[in-house]
């Protein structure tokens, strides 16, 4: 009975995502180990090429840490929250599923793990479209579930990160953006490497992530979706009736001259 205890109480703990404060600090430690920096890298990678195509005036990235991956952005306002104060960090606090801005005022949004750890995703996606402009770029990296780190997170015995996010499956995310009135531009997967800390084995990974990049193989760590928000068409509503116009008459242009006609002289003839 007690190891049945036990097993029902990992999975209850196997469930639970940690507080957004816990995260805030712990995720950007985890980004500075061997395995956490060669991932940050492959990331940062993958944006840099598409944030040098984004041109617009405010860049938003809902992340789960302070490190800021806009660095190759052009666009000069870039805005990054923080979840408490307790986060230690300088940043503004706001939390990502509430956000303080107005309804279509951001060119773009980069959405960096944040689904990941979240317990509500379909409304952080829906505040992501809130803010966005019509036209308007969303970018989301997550981890992916079909991988070995997917396996890894499965299997996992301990509650630690990056293992207990919840690895949503990148075929998940596309239908909820469609049904936000988003067109996916397009996929790109990275993180072909091994979820080991040892450095041997994170070095060794270079030609696997060239070879899983080359043939966009779905089997990397993260991917990496790229969408679109549409703009809806305003169509005009006409009136059901009509108002009754005067008939058109025909009316001579000023300035067109007028002959008379020549008439015969009459000639009165005296009988």
């Amino acid at each position: 009975m007690k190891g049945l205890n036990n097993i029902q109480a990992y999975w209850r703990r196997r469930g639970e995502l940690p507080a957004p404060e816990t995260l805030f600090q712990d995720m950007g430690h985890w980004w500075e180990t061997p395995l956490g920096s060669a991932l940050l890298d492959r990331e940062t990678a993958l944006l840099e090429p598409i944030l040098a195509r984004l041109f617009g005036y405010h860049f938003l990235q809902l992340g789960v840490s302070q490190r800021s991956m806009l660095e190759a952005s052009p666009i000069g306002h870039k805005m990054l929250f923080a979840p408490s104060v307790e986060s230690g960090t300088v940043l503004p606090v706001a939390s990502n599923e509430a956000l303080p801005l107005q309804s279509e005022s951001v060119d773009a949004v980069l959405i960096h793990h944040a689904l990941d750890f979240t317990p509500d995703s379909h409304r952080l996606l829906r505040e992501s479209a809130r803010v966005l402009m019509p036209g308007g770029k969303l970018l989301i990296i997550g981890f992916n579930p079909l991988s070995v780190w997917g396996l890894r997170h499965l299997l996992r015995w301990r509650n630690t990160l990056p293992w207990n996010a919840r690895y949503i499956a990148s075929s998940r995310v596309q239908d909820w953006l469609k049904l936000l009135e988003f067109t996916v531009d397009k996929v790109e997967h990275a993180g072909y490497l091994l979820p080991m800390r040892h450095t041997r084995f994170v070095e060794g990974a270079t030609k696997l992530e060239a070879l899983g990049q080359r043939f966009n193989a779905p089997l990397g760590a993260i991917y990496l979706i790229v969408a679109c928000k549409q703009v809806m068409p305003v169509t005009p509503i006409l009136p059901r009736w009509r108002p009754s116009l005067p008939r058109p008459v025909l009316v001579r242009p000023v300035g067109e001259s007028v002959r008379a006609r020549p008439q015969a002289a009459r000639v009165k003839v005296k009988s």
